[in-house]
């Protein structure tokens, strides 16, 4: 499983990582909310470890969880933190977290908090897209083409990911680039590269584009 921990004390951080590397775990870090997020659009973890007091405030947990609700992510938050008031737990519990977990602790403690979350989370990850020659295995993130496999980047699956989820649904282009490319300067046109990229990479009917933003196609 692929899990982002986040938490600017190195010295905790290090040790964490290391522990769910050696459980067979992919690991993505972060100290900042910063590289927080761009590690989530990046890698869409199927567990985020987070700390809730970062450098940007005592409650920067508490707002980055929210805003990863926001923009519906379904898998498990685990709240890493010192703050063991009741009002905190029940704060964070309320805002999207799925286990709260109050420093010190053990490792082993910590490991099978992770291990309890993604046995009860991971129906979430496990199925497959099939539509005509494109196939999407959203547990392994590979996405083939008649029978051959596409390498993508993370934003380029992030993105395909967002149709197949809802094949129905239009997304506009403003919506896109709020889920997947905040703060990105040049604005909701880079929407429009990154659907060509997936043309490109796929077919010209794989995204279609409506008057109203774009959608999933049909072969």
């Amino acid at each position: 499983m692929r899990i982002l921990v986040v938490e600017d004390e190195a010295g905790l951080r290090r040790p964490l990582v290391a522990m769910l590397r050696q459980e067979g775990h992919e690991v993505v870090e972060a100290g900042s909310l910063e590289e927080a997020w761009d590690a989530f659009v990046e890698h869409e973890p199927d567990l985020v470890s987070l700390d809730v007091m970062l450098p940007e405030g005592e409650e920067a947990g508490f707002s980055f969880a929210e805003r990863l609700r926001a923009t519906g992510y379904q898998g498990p938050i685990l709240f890493v933190t010192a703050r063991d008031a009741i009002e905190d737990r029940v704060q964070g519990l309320d805002l999207g977290g799925d286990d709260y977990l109050v420093k010190p602790f053990s490792l082993e403690e910590y490991a099978a908090r992770v291990r309890a979350l993604l046995r009860r989370h991971s129906p979430l990850k496990q199925n497959r897209f099939v539509q005509g020659p494109l196939e999407v295995d959203l547990a392994a993130r590979r996405v083939q083409w008649q029978g051959e496999e596409v390498p993508l980047t993370g934003r380029e699956f992030a993105l395909l990911e967002l149709f197949v989820r809802q094949p129905e649904r239009v997304f506009s282009k403003e919506e896109l680039f709020d889920r997947l490319f905040p703060g990105v300067e040049s604005g909701p046109k880079i929407v429009q590269v990154y659907v060509h990229r997936l043309r490109q990479k796929l077919a010209p009917w794989v995204i279609v584009t409506t008057p109203a933003g774009y959608r999933l196609g049909t072969p």
